[in-house]
């Protein structure tokens, strides 16, 4: 079964669901040494076996596939109807707000035939039986937390290694409870975790340098996860004007529910100003803010589209993501180095 100690550099490329993620980016990290995600959510059973067939085509190395947990907990219908009032006056269609759980059965036996190295989940832990049977057809599992409680329970249930999300993370918070997101700065919430369990960990949030994995792995992570410092990569299917945001760097970010009604992190533009009062109802609001963001990325119009970044993503660089996978793994190792021999 893999291990993060297999790999030649300690760099996992962040699945980025919903636009961003690409085969092409994720074969490009594995190739560089890494662990390149494909997301899994927001994707057809159909798409994902797809997927899944194009990274083997690209690369040998061992790849992990991400998928959404599944909400158990429908939004309060009259907070979403009130929600989708308010977003006629953005003058674009919208879609139909549904509960659904993104076929995640169907994705899952998929990947029990498929048998990707690891299977990693956010917004929630799967059931033991879940995590049994993934590990019984060879693949690790994964588990996203944001808090030290979450971290217990995940390892308990035989979680091989933890996604360690800080709140400096872009996209949305990886937690189990929408209601109560995980606040914890990544340094901070990783020695609260190392202290608490005996698995590995793969530090996310804001980690754009160097220096920044030198930093995670010091406080005890095996892997550093790369976000926002792959959005600007050629291989990334990150939108125009998501892209020109990214490069202007000038703005800040803020946590926001007004895209998909689960919390998330973003470059805060009119959309996320205006529409702060968004309930929690996650996928409810995500279907019904689809076409209009659809449309208006198609519009170029960077003010009514999620920007995800995390709040060091002035820092992203345009270039090849190989290239950043080995740059940073090189200036991390440099900087142990120095470190150790001062």
């Amino acid at each position: 079964m893999f291990a993060l100690a297999d790999l030649d550099v300690p760099i996992v490329g962040a699945p980025l669901a919903g636009g961003p993620a690409t085969v092409e980016l994720a074969a490009a990290v594995c190739e560089a040494g890494g662990l390149g995600s494909l997301a899994g959510a927001l994707r057809t059973p159909e798409q994902l076996e797809a997927d899944i067939a194009a990274m083997r085509e690209r690369t040998s190395r061992p790849f992990a596939v991400n998928v959404f947990e599944a909400q158990r907990r429908a939004g309060d219908p009259d907070e979403v109807a009130r929600y989708a009032q308010a977003l006629t006056a953005e003058g674009r269609s919208l879609g139909e707000a549904r509960h659904d759980d993104d076929r995640l059965r169907e994705k899952l036996a998929l990947l029990v035939e498929a048998r990707p190295a690891v299977v990693s989940f956010t917004f929630g832990c799967p059931a033991r039986p879940t995590i049994d049977r993934l590990r019984a057809a060879g693949c690790a599992v994964w588990v996203t937390v944001t808090t030290p409680e979450e971290a217990v329970f995940a390892a308990g249930l035989g979680a091989d290694a933890l996604v360690v999300q800080g709140v400096e993370a872009g996209g949305h918070r990886g937690g189990f409870d929408d209601d109560a997101p995980g606040d914890y700065g990544l340094l901070a919430l990783l020695q609260l975790v190392d202290a608490a369990v005996e698995v590995p960990l793969v530090a996310a949030g804001g980690i754009m340098t160097g220096r920044a994995v030198a930093a995670v792995l010091a406080a005890g992570a095996a892997a550093a996860q790369l976000g926002s410092a792959l959005l600007r990569t050629p291989e990334a299917g990150t939108s125009a004007p998501h892209r020109e945001a990214l490069a202007a760097g000038d703005r800040p970010t803020g946590l926001t529910r007004a895209f998909s009604g689960r919390l998330a992190r973003g470059i805060v533009n009119r959309f996320q100003r205006e529409h702060a009062d968004a309930p929690s109802a996650y996928p409810e609001v995500h279907h019904l803010t689809t076409p209009m963001r659809a449309a208006a990325r198609a519009e170029g119009d960077a003010e009514s589209i999620n920007l995800w970044a995390g709040q060091a993503y002035p820092l992203a660089r345009e270039a090849p993501a190989a290239q950043i996978v080995r740059d940073l793994a090189a200036e991390a190792q440099a900087r142990l180095r120095e470190l150790a021999g001062g």
